[in-house]
């Protein structure tokens, strides 16, 4: 890991400490800290891993130190405190194995999709020159834009913008590719081509790092998550593990409502609540068909009946007592 202290960051090229490689992990962070002039944290004490070959997503409302920590974890920003390794690597060895997409692409309108690559790679003093049309090529059909290539980003769509600059980052290999809310401000139609994109670059190996403010987007399209709230981490895992502490709930609706929470009651499922002509509880270890014949064997009309798992706005509201508005 490079390990940098309170009085100075850690030189470009730092060697890893010994007992501690990175290995199984693209990204790990042990109290990685950043507090700015004026005694604000932006990040605090961040204990972060991040799987090799996951799709992980860095959630957090506006403000909760998300893009601070990927300004960290690229040297863009010196930690106050604290230790992060990228794939293992010393930062100077792992940079051009990592692609990134922080805080919005920028190009140049009246140039062509490969006009504009061509200057991003001209940019980067590790591209090989002679093999530059090549990959540039590889890129945009890469993203789905061999067809656009020769047309002018100004018109493209929302989609095709963010594709361009998912393509940029990845002009060379790369093993880890990290990109800053990805989806923000795109139409549905161009936020299922970014998901779709990020799965494909994901099952061709590279580890994926997505950092965004909204929750069922990730949940779609990511296997891992951590939740940040006001620069610390709240939570991490598998999506499925994130939702596993939560029970299901069951909902009923019927013009019954007081009989059908009086035999969800009796059947022992637990927080029964009725609201209008909705009831829903803890489902627990009830097997549905059974819920609905009990309900409907008590005389209860039931017009729907539906098993509603919990999302990781619902774990997150369960950590924190707030929705995902926060202003962090």
């Amino acid at each position: 890991m490079t390990t940098v202290t309170q009085e100075a960051g850690a030189p470009f090229g730092a060697a890893p400490p010994s007992g501690d490689t990175g290995e199984g992990a693209a990204i790990r962070t042990r109290g990685l800290t950043k507090r700015f002039k004026g005694g604000q944290v932006a990040v605090d004490a961040l204990d972060l891993t991040v799987p090799r070959g996951s799709v992980f997503g860095f959630l957090g409302p506006n403000g909760s130190g998300k893009t601070t920590t990927i300004r960290m974890l690229l040297g863009l920003v010196a930690p106050t405190e604290g230790e992060y390794s990228v794939l293992g690597l010393p930062q100077a060895r792992a940079l051009p194995k990592v692609g990134a997409l922080v805080e919005g692409p920028a190009f140049y309108p009246y140039l062509s999709g490969t006009a504009n690559l061509m200057r991003f790679d001209a940019a980067d003093p590790t591209a090989h020159r002679g093999t530059a049309k090549r990959r540039i090529a590889d890129a945009l059909d890469r993203v789905g834009l061999a067809a656009a290539a020769g047309k002018r980003y100004r018109n493209y769509s929302l989609g095709m913008r963010q594709r361009l600059a998912i393509a940029a980052a990845l002009l060379g290999p790369r093993e880890l590719l990290v990109l800053d809310e990805p989806t923000n401000g795109l139409d549905p139609q161009g936020t299922r081509e970014v998901r779709t994109l990020v799965k494909e670059i994901a099952a061709e190996g590279t580890t994926v790092f997505v950092s965004s403010h909204l929750l069922a987007e990730v949940e779609q399209m990511c296997t891992h998550a951590a939740i940040m709230r006001t620069g610390r981490l709240v939570a991490q895992g598998t999506i499925a593990s994130l939702s596993g502490g939560l029970t299901a709930r069951i909902r009923v609706e019927t013009p019954g409502p007081d009989d059908a929470a009086r035999v969800l009651a009796g059947l022992g499922l637990a927080d029964v609540r009725a609201e209008g002509r909705e009831v829903t509880a803890e489902l627990g270890g009830h097997a549905p068909e059974q819920v609905n014949a009990a309900l409907v064997g008590e005389g209860v009309a039931v017009r729907g009946l539906a098993v509603v798992r919990p999302s990781l706005e619902d774990v997150f509201v369960g950590l924190t007592g707030e929705g995902f508005d926060v202003d962090g």
